[in-house]
């Protein structure tokens, strides 16, 4: 038997290659219905950086990034093009997620005809993808515009926040299918604020105690301000890999644990 033959066996039930289907239904949805709801998420963000960047900015001046000096503003931008990719993702996956697996019975119904868990998890998730692309490329624009984007690879910044997206996306999916109420997702929320406050996102991570540094660098949102805020600045060095591969590890983990999940709770 081909080591292709075997694959497709394996693969069988769970994925058919129809994840267009889960796309296309969601995508007339957000047309339909959610199209304010996305909209709005981009300003978020925006207004931090006016009120943060702008005005706070010009009492503190600079800060330093990897021993550079860099304007306050240049500083937090990034920052808060990953948080808009974290919180994006994380709604998405989510709250959305919860109301179609327990309420709307939709995947359900899905898995009632060819499609397969994984074209689910993966149709979501890309979803979620879309939101961040368009939060993303919104903001970028708005810094390019403010003249906070100090380098051309702040151009590689947009698939970054793409990386940081799809990884929030997978374990939010993930933790999602295991939750059983809606008062679950009050944890998910009181995580998202510790990280958006303390992941180097309004000051340098070096103000804080060693090991606490240590705390900060094991979440997931200090790999993403950590990885755009060198594309937006232009000052790399090759500690963007593990940021890369933390992301890579969070995307597998999420989908496979994602994919399992559905498959257990509705293909008995």
């Amino acid at each position: 038997m081909s080591e292709q033959t075997q694959s497709r066996r394996i693969m069988q039930g769970i994925y058919s290659r129809n994840t267009r289907s889960v796309v296309s239904r969601g995508m007339r949805v957000i047309a339909r219905n959610n199209w304010m709801i996305v909209l709005t998420g981009f300003f978020e963000p925006v207004f931090y950086l006016l009120s943060m960047g702008v005005g706070l900015g010009a009492l503190i001046g600079s800060v330093q990034f990897m021993g550079v000096d860099v304007a306050y503003a240049a500083y937090i931008a990034p920052a808060l093009m990953a948080v808009s990719a974290m919180n994006g993702a994380v709604y998405d996956s989510t709250m959305n997620v919860f109301f179609k697996m327990h309420y709307a019975k939709l995947y359900q119904g899905m898995l009632s005809t060819s499609l397969g868990p994984f074209d689910i998890a993966l149709g979501e998730i890309i979803l979620a993808l879309f939101r961040g692309l368009l939060y993303a490329t919104g903001f970028m624009l708005v810094t390019t515009l403010m003249g906070l984007n100090l380098a051309w690879t702040a151009l590689l910044a947009i698939p970054a926040a793409l990386i940081v997206a799809f990884g929030f996306a997978a374990f939010g999916m993930a933790i999602t299918s295991y939750m059983k109420t809606f008062q679950h997702l009050d944890f998910v929320f009181f995580l998202m604020m510790p990280m958006f406050l303390l992941s180097a996102t309004f000051f340098p991570i070096e103000v804080y105690p060693e090991q606490i540094q240590w705390v900060i660098m094991a979440l997931p949102l200090w790999h993403g301000v950590d990885m755009i805020r060198m594309l937006t600045t232009g000052i790399i060095d090759f500690s963007i890999i593990w940021h890369v591969l933390y992301f890579a590890v969070m995307i597998v983990v999420g989908m496979f644990f994602a994919t399992h999940r559905l498959k257990s709770l509705f293909l008995r």
